[in-house]
């Protein structure tokens, strides 16, 4: 919710809308509807009122001040292991914080694309990523996850670091390790194939608190993020693909 801006020569390319047409000319060349409504989700307002109405002045408050407590203590966890960027005039940080993985790329040709996927193995959606600053993992715990939650998290980055140590320091293949071949689905995981330098429990169970009986596990292996970046129409097989035996039967019979 809320306006984006573009430069003047993409202006023909925004989005339009079926029913509420909004495009700026009649020679627009929109791609596609992204959003229900033509200026995006009215239904984020309501959510947004409906928070602040029950929360009160008073939660609200409350709120705020147990989120940058989350992140200053969450910060100050993974300072030994990380660099912090943009550290307040007594070294504090706001509601979230940015690791700097950027000195990896030299010393481990790893970059925050590969943290962010081996995250995955440790059960974790990736923070976000390359913003606002390249190469870089932006943190913000909220106010609503536990102590334990967040240690949970700091053992997996911390985890992570070790193994970016194991690359830097030549203990295992710089280009076929954990961090690289991340992440690890269930079906790569149980392959009767295997042939990486490294065992299926790094792989799949990097740390205690990954156990079999809670695992979430990633749909799929490693894709290639460039071409999708590149692609950004989807090239999906035809529909017919997805229809099963019984669907083919069903149409054979009417």
């Amino acid at each position: 919710m809320g306006p984006i801006g573009v430069k003047k020569h993409l202006v023909p390319f925004l989005p339009n809308h079926p029913i509420i047409s909004v495009k700026p000319s009649e020679d627009a060349q929109p791609l596609g509807t992204v959003s229900a409504a033509p200026w995006g989700s009215s239904s984020i307002l309501p959510i947004s009122w409906a928070y602040i109405k029950m929360m009160g002045g008073k939660g609200l408050k409350q709120a705020t001040e147990i989120a940058i407590l989350n992140a200053n203590y969450m910060a100050k966890r993974l300072e030994k292991h990380y660099r912090v960027l943009f550290r307040g005039a007594r070294g504090y940080v706001a509601h979230e914080f940015i690791l700097d993985t950027r000195p990896f790329k030299k010393s481990a040709n790893i970059e925050a694309v590969d943290v962010a996927k081996r995250l995955q193995d440790y059960g974790f959606h990736a923070p976000t990523m390359s913003w606002p600053v390249a190469g870089t993992l932006m943190i913000e715990p909220t106010e609503s996850e536990d102590k334990a939650e967040l240690d949970r998290f700091c053992d997996a980055m911390i985890s992570i670091r070790q193994e970016i140590s194991d690359i830097e320091e030549g203990r295992i293949d710089p280009r076929v390790n954990p961090l690289k071949m991340s992440p690890h689905s269930l079906t790569c995981v149980t392959s009767s194939h295997w042939d990486r330098p490294y065992s299926r429990e790094v792989a799949a169970f990097p740390l205690p608190f990954v156990k079999p009986e809670n695992k979430f596990w990633p749909t799929i292996a490693r894709i290639d993020d460039i071409y999708g970046d590149q692609h950004l129409v989807c090239t999906c097989p035809p529909m017919d693909v997805y229809e099963s035996p019984f669907s083919e039967q069903k149409r054979a019979s009417s």
